[in-house]
């Protein structure tokens, strides 16, 4: 009776412990997990852009010769090479600072790069 009992309690412990410690990542990491199959505003020029170039690519923060985090926001090159960095800053809310996007405008760029960041 007593080993069954350490035996339920340890694996108790083992199914908590691997719950407690699984990631719930969208796919490019950062701790979010999205279900962009119901997410429309995905398009990089349409949805994505708008939002970085209005809370990224200002002064201070990701504006051309930025040094701050991984550099300028300005282009659809500088985006896609920064996309692991802008999904986790996004996603734990890091960034931007001084601002918070909604989870409409949250979901579309991590969508955007989960589906492979495209230049659509």
């Amino acid at each position: 009776m007593k080993n069954i009992f350490i035996l339920t309690l340890v694996t108790s412990i083992a199914v908590l412990t691997g719950i407690g410690c699984s990631k719930s990542s969208g796919g490019g990491g950062g701790g979010t997990t999205v279900n962009c199959a119901t997410i429309t505003n995905k398009a990089f020029a349409a949805d994505v852009s708008p939002i970085i170039q209005s809370t990224c690519n200002i002064s201070g923060c990701h504006a051309a010769g930025s040094t701050n985090g991984p550099g300028p926001l300005t282009t659809y090159n500088e985006v896609f090479n920064a996309r692991t960095r802008v999904r986790t800053a996004i996603s734990t809310g890091a960034m931007p600072q001084g601002s918070t996007l909604s989870t409409a405008q949250k979901n579309s760029i991590i969508c955007w790069i989960d589906g492979g960041a495209p230049n659509n």
